[in-house]
């Protein structure tokens, strides 16, 4: 546990993605099995613990510290872990003679009783130190928080491939070496992890060289998705010929990938997470073999919803008829990665696109269309369908993709690229600020802000973490604590009148009116923008002027 507890704390320490993969491939490099599987796992997501809940951590420090006092150290801290590995007061007649290993962390979590589980964590919580302490609670908890994404997880154990095959040690020869290992790409692995299990040993067994690549050709699989880099206006259409590319819009959805093979169908997130559970309604209507890329939407007659009605769909395990019949979910198709058992990935977006074409049209269903392409003969023609309002708010921009770029995974350089709409912007007023988690947990980081109503008062319009470079989150974490004016918990009030405040220029990809915020709408993606150090908090937005806009976009336009 010790050597994962180091690791965790480094990595969740160290800003450099260079650095963080070096970290964690020199742990899983190091590592026995199956510790180094159970922490990939843990790392990539793969890993929960459904009898494990932070509130029974709760009451577990409760019971041996005063409750006032951890409620203030938590508050001060910022994250539970960290302050419970903190506080935590061993108990000596119940201290173990070792700390235990991760595996067997793991194992018996994985296999214990919902009334034995505070009982184990007790216990392991008084064996280890405050680092070991932190890493357990991240561990069960399954917030690890520490700056990693599941596919840099995944890159980091593709680089602890050797660079000859290894061999049974000779005594009569020892310069003996084996025969070279081609290095494995992160897309290899992506492609096999639906095949394989925590604690993952045949993959390792592969990466290091002593087996075979576990197969990949399980029925019903995800498919590693092909992602597009911004494009940047000033220097990439100078360089690139508009008849080398196609261009469609750019849904504002999620993207998925729905798979029907073998009698299996699934519907996956970009991520790789299966999300058919919730959308029964539409797996039932998925009659093809094969592999479709795409975007989850919310249709009605043949319109695309607001994403926030898709929001109601999302992160369910299971729906009910009424919700179903309230928000409609359908698939606008992009790109076919498997026409019956033909894996078509490695054909020309062009071939792709025509097949494309004729697998919908062969498997009609209004919860399936096919998304249209954009016809252009110069960037600025394109640019001028960029700014057409004629699709509505649910069109976030554009995608150019090559006429002859194959499916590759990852964001390969060159080939597509997405070419947003410019964001809605308004300036608003500071009103509240909480302390952020992981690298933030001692900074007020995630702002609520607000915009005047008739009556002089603010009304909170959304909430932002990022869009800020780390000197301004300075800046605005000193400006927080210098003009708190009353506190609720973590969460801290700002001086915010028609005289003073701080006000954000506030990015955003669309509105909704929603009832369930007090203003009557809902930001779409809001970030900060700028900091108006300059602008008087008077001259911020109202809330008439926000209604405005989101008349404007309801009308099919308000974009500048």
């Amino acid at each position: 546990m010790r050597a994962f507890a180091e690791m965790l704390d480094r990595v969740a320490l160290t800003s450099s993605r260079n650095a963080k993969l070096v970290l964690v491939r020199d742990y899983l490099k190091s590592a026995p099995d199956p510790d180094r599987g159970w922490a990939l796992a843990a790392l990539t997501g793969d890993l929960t613990f459904s009898v494990a809940k932070p509130a029974m951590i709760r009451k577990a420090v409760e019971a041996r510290v005063d409750p006032q006092l951890f409620g203030w150290s938590w508050e001060f801290v910022g994250d539970m872990a960290e302050t419970v590995s903190l506080i935590w007061p061993p108990d000596p007649s119940r201290r173990a003679n070792r700390e235990p290993e991760l595996s067997e962390v793991v194992e018996a979590l994985l296999h214990a009783k919902r009334g034995e589980v505070e009982g184990l964590i007790e216990g392991w919580l008084d064996a280890l130190e405050p680092t070991g302490r932190w890493a357990l609670l991240k561990l069960v908890t399954g917030a690890l928080r520490i700056g990693l994404s599941a596919r840099l997880a995944k890159t980091a154990a593709a680089m602890i491939r050797p660079e000859r095959k290894p061999l049974p040690p000779d005594p009569n020869d020892p310069a003996e070496e084996g025969e070279p290992l081609p290095p494995v790409d992160v897309a290899e692995i992506e492609e096999v992890w639906h095949a394989i299990e925590p604690p993952y040993a045949d993959l390792f067994a592969w990466l290091e060289g002593r087996s075979e690549r576990p197969s990949a050709d399980a029925p019903g699989r995800f498919r590693p998705v092909m992602l597009a880099h911004a494009i940047d206006e000033a220097v990439d259409f100078a360089k690139l010929d508009p008849a080398d590319f196609a261009a469609e819009w750019k849904w504002d959805g999620i993207r998925v990938q729905a798979v029907c093979e073998g009698g299996l169908k699934r519907l996956y997130s970009r991520t790789g997470d299966e999300i058919s559970g919730a959308f029964p309604d539409l797996m039932d209507h998925l009659q093809f073999e094969g592999a479709l890329d795409g975007e989850l939407l919310v249709m009605r007659g043949g319109e695309v919803a607001p994403f926030a009605d898709l929001q109601q769909r999302l992160n369910r395990k299971t729906v009910d008829a009424k919700l179903i019949k309230a928000f409609p979910a359908a698939i606008r198709a992009y790109d076919l990665l498997a026409d019956g058992p033909e894996d078509t990935r490695a054909l020309p977006f062009a071939e792709r696109r025509r097949r494309l074409e004729a697998f919908v049209a062969a498997h009609p269903s209004e919860l399936l269309d096919l998304s249209p392409l954009v016809a252009f003969e110069s960037w600025e023609q394109l640019a001028a369908e960029r700014a057409d309002p004629s699709p509505g708010a649910a069109a976030e921009g554009l995608m150019l993709k090559r006429w002859d770029s194959t499916y590759e995974a990852g964001r390969p350089k060159g080939l597509w690229f997405k070419w947003k709409r410019d964001p809605y912007l308004i300036d608003a007023v500071l009103m509240y600020a909480q302390r952020g988690s992981g690298k933030r947990s001692s900074f007020y980081s995630d702002y609520t802000f607000g915009v005047w109503t008739e009556d002089g008062q603010l009304a909170p319009v959304g909430k932002a973490y990022f869009g800020f470079t780390d000197e301004e989150l300075k800046q605005i974490d000193k400006f927080v604590r210098d003009h708190t004016i009353d506190r609720f918990g973590p969460v801290r009030a700002v001086r915010a009148d028609r005289d003073f405040g701080l006000v954000f220029e506030v990015a955003f990809e669309g509105l909704q009116r929603s009832t369930r915020h007090k203003s009557g709408v809902a930001m779409r993606f809001p970030r900060i923008s700028r900091l108006r150090w300059d602008k008087p908090s008077r001259e911020a937005d109202t809330l008439e002027t926000v209604f405005a806009l989101l008349d404007r976009i309801e009308a099919g336009g308000g974009r500048a």
